[in-house]
């Protein structure tokens, strides 16, 4: 049991791997089992397709993803502050994409809806769900601010979902550009968003 566990867990890597630096269109399976160095047979053993594949991996990713941002926006913080970190490790994670592959990779789940969102209901909707949350956690986060007073809204989720749509943006700059200083501005333009304006304020986060 060890042995076949093993043999799936090396085509998910091999998948997240190929996929994050190539996209899914242009992947076919027997070049996924040859980076996994598994025999072909092995990967429908696991998984009946490579849709398939394509959703365990975006689960894989997200679940790798998820703790990274519960880490820091539940962390014993101010609310902006946390929300902050997070847009600079976003930044932190494409620069280290960027030394390791030599180009900036973008997000996985940015460039997959970008590629499949008219192709596979299953991916689409399952990255629909994906973004979802994260809008939620932002909003939880925002809520928080507001209660302190730190933002005056009128609707934190439309928001928290500009925030994300602002990060998502400027990731795609990033990699179009092959440049991750396009995300220098990531923070000013959701501090913009949030509508945080006070001289006090801005220095508190600085």
């Amino acid at each position: 049991m060890g042995r076949t566990s093993e043999a799936k867990n090396k085509i998910l890597l091999a998948a997240q791997s190929l996929l994050g630096q190539r996209g899914y269109s242009s992947l076919g399976v027997a070049e996924i089992c040859k980076a996994a160095g598994v025999p072909k047979g092995s990967f429908y053993y696991f998984f009946e397709s490579k849709e398939a594949l394509a959703l365990a991996v975006i689960d894989m990713h997200w679940a790798a993803e998820r703790h990274d941002w519960e880490s820091i926006l539940e962390a014993d913080d101010e609310p902006l502050r946390r929300l902050r970190h997070l847009l600079e490790a976003t930044e932190a994670r494409q620069r280290e994409g960027q030394g390791s592959y030599g180009a900036v990779l973008g997000c996985m789940f940015g460039n997959l809806s970008l590629e499949m969102s008219n192709q596979a209901d299953a991916i689409r909707l399952r990255l629909q769900e994906i973004f979802e949350t994260e809008v939620n956690m932002v909003d939880a986060v925002i809520q928080e601010a507001q209660e302190r007073g730190e933002v005056t809204l009128s609707d934190t989720r439309d928001t928290a979902r500009s925030v994300v749509a602002q990060l998502e943006g400027q990731v795609l700059f990033a990699k179009l550009y092959n440049n991750p200083s396009q995300l220098d501005t990531l923070w000013p333009s959701c501090r913009a968003l949030l509508g945080v304006h006070d001289d006090q304020a801005i220095a508190a986060l600085a």
